[in-house]
């Protein structure tokens, strides 16, 4: 099973996102989906899959923390 994490694009160089999940900052490839600094997005294996609503993102979160994935 694939599982996307939610984060929210902090800063973006190029194709080149920097994503803070719950305080910890990843690089992802943003090349699939246009994004910029403020954005909610879902993220696999250092990819951003797509954009998310903050309602969204909140939920998600607040799922994998009940999963102790955060």
């Amino acid at each position: 099973m694939c599982v996307a994490l939610p984060g929210k694009v902090v800063k973006l160089e190029k194709d080149i996102a920097l994503v803070d999940f719950n305080g910890n900052l990843v690089k992802a490839r943003s090349g699939f989906v246009d994004v910029k600094p403020g954005d909610h997005v879902l993220v696999h294996a250092g990819c951003i899959l797509q954009k998310v609503s903050e309602s969204e993102n909140d939920e998600m979160a607040e799922i994998m923390k009940e999963l102790g994935a955060f």
